[in-house]
C-alpha cells in the first residue's frame, strides 16, 4: 500500500467515524454522565464491536452478510430493537444527579451495551464490504493480509480519536447540568437520539 493510497483511506476513516450515528451518541452519553476518563470503556467495547466486523469482512464472513437479506434484516432489527430499548431506559431515568457515579454506570456495563451498539450495526459491515476492495491492491509489493492489517489498524485508531473528541465535548457539557430538572431534559434528548437512530436503521436498505 502506498502512502498517497492509505492517506486517501485515512481521509475516508476519518469521515467514517465523523459522520454521528449510534456509537457517537453512545460516546457522548458516556461523556456527560461520568466525564472523558470514565467514557474509556464505552470507546473500547465501541472499538471490540467495530474490530469483529473489520475481521468478519476481512474473512469473508461480511460478505455473506451483505448478500443475504434474510441475515441483513435479522441483525438490523436486533440492533433497531436495542437502540430504542436504550432510549427507553434513557427517557425513564429520573433525573436524579446522583445517579451519574450509580451502580448502573458500572464499567462492565458500558464495555458491553457498546460493543453490542456496534456489533448489531449491519450498516458498518456493509460499508466495510464496499470500501475494503477499492484500497486493496493485487499489485502492491505488501501482502493482502498486511494491506488489511495497516487498514483495520487504522480503522480502529481513527475512530478511538474521533470518540474521545465526542466524549470531550459531552464532558465539558456536564458543568451546565446542575440541577435534577436539566438532567432528566439531558436524558430524554440521549434518550430521542438512541430512537432516531434506530429509525435512521429501520430505515436503511441494502443497495
Amino acid at each position: 500500500m502506498t502512502l498517497s493510497v492509505w492517506l486517501t483511506f485515512l481521509m475516508a476513516s476519518l469521515l467514517v467515524s465523523l459522520s454521528p450515528g449510534a456509537g457517537a451518541i453512545n460516546t457522548m452519553n458516556s461523556g456527560i454522565n461520568n466525564g472523558i476518563k470514565s467514557a474509556f470503556p464505552t470507546i473500547l467495547g465501541l472499538q471490540l464491536g467495530y474490530g469483529i466486523q473489520i475481521l468478519s469482512v476481512a474473512i469473508g464472513i461480511g460478505a455473506i452478510l451483505a448478500s443475504s437479506t434474510t441475515m441483513f434484516s435479522f441483525i438490523k432489527w436486533m440492533g433497531v430493537a436495542y437502540l430504542v430499548w436504550l432510549g427507553v431506559q434513557k427517557w425513564r431515568l429520573s433525573g436524579s444527579l446522583g445517579h451519574i457515579n450509580s451502580r448502573d454506570s458500572t464499567k462492565i456495563k458500558q464495555f458491553w451495551q457498546s460493543a453490542f451498539v456496534n456489533l448489531t450495526n449491519p450498516k458498518a459491515t456493509v460499508f466495510l464490504v464496499a470500501l475494503f476492495p477499492q484500497f486493496l491492491s493485487n499489485n502492491s509489493t505488501s501482502s493482502y493480509t498486511l494491506q488489511l492489517f495497516i487498514m483495520s489498524g487504522t480503522l480502529l485508531a481513527v475512530d478511538i480519536i474521533i470518540m474521545l473528541c465526542y466524549a470531550a465535548l459531552a464532558s465539558q457539557l456536564k458543568q451546565f447540568i446542575n440541577s435534577t430538572s436539566r438532567m432528566k431534559i439531558m436524558n430524554r434528548a440521549f434518550g430521542s437520539f438512541f430512537i432516531i437512530s434506530a429509525l435512521m436503521l429501520a430505515a436503511y436498505k441494502k443497495n
